[in-house]
Order: C-alpha cells, then structure tokens, then sequence
C-alpha cells in the first residue's frame, strides 16, 4: 500500500496527517477526479493510477472512462484486470479472494447491457491498442459468462459484423486475437454461428488458412480451423452453405503429402491442423446429419477428389499413429451407404509387394496384437461402414469362406489367387487367434458381413472352420467356445472400446439408441 500511496501522490494530493486512505477511499477518489477533472492529463493520470491498482484491489475497480485513446486504452487495461478469469499472483497471498473473481465482476458488468453496447463500439477505433483490449476484454467476458454475452451480443446491432471486420485487420496481432474471441463466441450457439457464416466466414477463414501455408502452417491454421468446426458442428443451415459454397473442394490442399514430411516426419502443430480438418470432415458427413446433406457431401467428397487424398494418407508411409486412426474413421463415414465410395474404397489397392487391396491391409493391421487398440477399432469401424448396405461386399466377404470361393470375388473379400490372403481368410484367422481383441474384432466384422443376409448365415452355418491347431468345427460352435471366455474378455475389450467410441464416434450418447447398425457402440 505505500508504494501505491507513493506513486499515487501526484494524482490524489497529500492525505490529511495521520489519516492513511483505505483501497475503497483510493480508489473513489481516483474515480472522482476521473468524472471531474477538466485536465485530460489529470484524467489520463488518474485512470493509470486505476489500471496500476486494478491488478490488487479489482474488488474496490469498476470503472470506464471515455476521453481519448489513450485514456480509453488505461480504461481497458483496468477493465481487463478486473475481468481476468485467471488469479493474478498477487492475489495469490490473499485467500480471502475467490477463485471466480472475474466471472463475479463480470456479472455486474453485463447487468447494464449498454456495458456491452460500449465495449462493442471501441471496435470501430482504429487505434491498435485499443482495439486489442477490447478483444482481449470481450474473450475475457465470454470466457467467464459465455451464454449470457452471447444472447446480448446477440441483439446488438451489428456486433456479430464489428468482430467480423477484425478478420479483415491487417495487423496480425489483433486478426489472431479475433480468431480466440470468434471461438468463443460461436461455441453452441446456433444463431450465432449462423450470423457468422453468413458474414462470409468460410472465405475469410480459407484466406488466412492459404496465407498461412495451409496444413504446414501454424497455430493460425488450428483456430481458423477450430472456428469452422464451430460453424458446422450440429448446424445443418451451415453445412448446407458449407456445401453449396464449394467449400468441401477447398479443403484439398489440407491433405496433400509429400516425400519430405515422409522422410523427416510430421511436426507437432501438422498433425494437429490435418486433426482439425478430419474432423470437419466427418461433421460434414456425420450420422446424425440428414440423408440428403450426408449423401451430397459424399458424392462431392468422391468427385472432388478428397476421398482419393484420405486414401493416400491411408496408403503413405510416416503416417503419424493417431492421425492414421482418425483418417481410417474418416474414411469409413465417407463411404458408408453410399455404393460408389464403397466401390472405390473396394477397389483401391495397397502399394505393398505383392500389391494387395487397400481393404485387406486394413483387416492385417486389425488382427495384429502388436497394432494400438484405437487403430484397431477404427479399421473395425471402417471395415463395418464399407459394408453397410453393400450386398456385393458382404457376399464377397463371405464367398472367402467357403469352399467353392475361388473365382469372381474381387474388393474387400476378394477371393485370393494361389499364395495370397483375403478378408475371410483373416476374419477366420481373427477368430481362432489366441488374442482377445483379435476375437472380439473378428467376430463384430463377419456380423457385419452377415448382418440383413439370411442366405449368407444359412450357408456360412454349414461350413467347417479350421486352422492347423485347431479340429474342424462349424461358426455357431465357435461362437458357443468364445462366450466362455467372455468374463476374461469383458475388462479387456469392453471398456478400451466404449472409451475410443466416445472418442472417435459421431453419434452422441443420449442419441445412442438411434444409431447406424455400423457404430461401434451397437457391438457393445
């Protein structure tokens, strides 16, 4: 306190002797000579008395002052002090202050909605620190109350376009501290995200995405990202402007690899942004989305040449582990229901040696027990959508399993020419492995292979299945073996598999009963 009262002097006078000021009294009389002071030094002094004190005392600081930019600068500061959703070290010593301090002083600032109206209207001054802590000040605000400023900003004119126009700023400081503020700002609110797109967010975001070097690029990248992941997610009214818009075709470039990233690896903050963009597109192509949008999506995905792109990720080499996972779900939904894109999936090849199908590689990785287990699951995911509602494909699964498979069956099941391995050959395997998860994962993938086709069980049911240490026996016994081990199984399998699904699935929890017969979780 004397080294305020100190640095304090020249603005408030000499106290009386023997009286020394309270914080409260300090800070009254800061605020009086502020509302007072014909001086616009003695103003300007005394709002940076208020920001030097706000940091300590922000329970005695609630002020603003309007008089120029300067002053409005110190004003914003103090306001940003008393806001701060985080404690300040020097609130540290003091257990008395409570840890939401700043979400408190937020809930008298926003009582009075004009507060907001005044903060919104600093954005329209050029000068760059201003500007900046209104920013700063507005994330802060929705950081503490995030659905109240978002109704209030939602009914003030023009205050969804004044941040807009931040995007435009050529000062890159404030266009990145826009980018955290529009985060916020459209974070479950439909209404919002709807005026945002429609202010010709996906444009503005796709600039600074290509400015910045698109998937190679930095934490820019991430939260343009972020944002349009906002946007979409549960937003059918955007996905179709996302859609119509030909913003699907702009995403391309994200996915493009090259023998350098292949040889030294992928950055941190790379995979990170090509995350950002697999999850936009599984948004776009998301189950809880209507017919119409998913199968629109798909075809543009399939023609505009994205799903050849997810497949070459699929087919390169230095594919970091977690991205490889997300791009095999990716891929699975891209392709799920729609014949073409399972085709293509189908007939896609792996560059191996021999060169074998995209499709048999996958199911390789999922019966390996050296293989992570959210790979696993992600190829059983992508092997189930490559199946949904594909009557080829099951069957050519399945004609690997019988006796007379030889000829004719190409794709996922192919039959195999002399020396090589298909689907069904692994599945089997898959299903006498001495590996739980190998079981598990064998099993759900033939009841996808079987699921709706009567005629494939009833001949599947008379086929004898046997491997070199295990005696001839049919499916249904088989199947009868496993479920005695199903105490065994339960901890291993069950609950690694609900906490990916979690991850990974599209579907919400409390949508779980309306699930495709393709998610994970109906295997649960």
């Amino acid at each position: 306190m004397d080294f305020l009262k100190s640095g304090l002097k020249t603005v408030l006078g000499t106290p009386e002797p023997g009286h020394i000021p309270s914080a409260g009294e300090t800070v009254e009389r800061l605020v009086d000579r502020v509302d007072h002071s014909t001086l616009l030094e003695d103003r300007r002094d005394a709002c940076r008395a208020l920001k030097a004190m706000s940091r300590k005392y922000r329970i005695e600081v609630l002020e603003l002052d309007r008089a120029d930019n300067e002053t409005i600068n110190y004003a914003l500061d103090t306001l940003n002090n008393i806001m701060s959703p985080t404690p300040f070290e020097e609130e540290e010593e003091n257990p008395a202050i409570p840890l939401n301090i700043g979400e408190q002083f937020t809930e008298m600032f926003i009582k009075d909605h004009n507060n907001i109206q005044l903060v919104l209207d600093l954005l329209d001054e050029f000068d760059f620190r201003v500007r900046l802590s209104t920013v700063q000040l507005l994330t802060s605000l929705l950081t503490n109350r995030p659905k109240d400023i978002q109704e209030i900003i939602l009914v003030k004119p023009m205050g969804v376009s004044k941040m807009m126009d931040l995007l435009a700023d050529s000062r890159e400081v404030i266009r990145n501290e826009t980018l955290l503020l529009l985060i916020k700002l459209t974070k479950g609110n439909a209404n919002i995200q709807k005026i945002v797109a429609f202010e010709n967010a996906f444009d503005r975001l796709f600039e600074i995405v290509m400015t910045e070097g698109y998937s190679d690029g930095g934490i820019i990248v991430e939260d343009c990202l972020l944002l349009m992941l906002n946007l979409l997610k549960n937003n059918s009214s955007n996905i179709h402007f996302f859609k119509e818009g030909s913003y699907i075709q702009r995403m391309l470039p994200m996915f493009r690899t090259t023998e350098e990233a292949e040889e030294i690896g992928w950055s941190s903050q790379k995979v990170s942004n090509v995350h950002c963009t697999l999850q936009i597109v599984r948004t776009l192509v998301s189950p809880i989305n209507s017919v119409q949008i998913i199968s629109s999506c798909q075809k543009i995905m399939k023609n505009s040449g994205l799903l050849e792109s997810l497949c070459n990720i699929l087919m390169a080499s230095g594919v970091p582990a977690d991205i490889l996972t997300e791009t095999i779900n990716t891929v699975g939904e891209v392709v799920r229901g729609d014949v073409t894109n399972q085709e293509f999936l189908g007939d896609l090849m792996a560059p191996s040696n021999p060169p074998r199908p995209a499709i048999v590689v996958l199911l390789m990785s999922m019966v390996n027990e050296k293989q992570p287990f959210t790979l696993r699951c992600a190829v059983l995911y992508c092997f189930e959508c490559y199946l949904y509602a594909n009557e080829a494909a099951q069957a050519a699964v399945v004609a690997t399993l019988l006796p007379a498979a030889g000829s004719g069956a190409g794709g996922a099941g192919g039959a195999a020419a002399a020396g090589e391995v298909s689907g069904g050959q692994l599945l089997c395997g898959g299903l006498f492995a001495g590996d739980a998860t190998a079981n598990w994962c064998a099993g759900a993938a033939l009841q996808a292979a079987l699921r709706g086709e009567p005629q494939l069980k009833a001949r599947l049911l008379r086929v004898l299945l046997a491997t070199a240490e295990a005696a001839p026996s049919s499916l249904l016994q088989l199947a009868a073996r496993r479920l005695h081990q199903a105490a065994a199984l339960q901890p291993k399998v069950t609950a690694p598999c609900l906490a990916f699904t979690r991850r990974c699935c599209s579907w919400p929890r409390a949508a779980c009963t309306k699930r495709p017969l393709c998610c994970p979780r109906s295997l649960l």
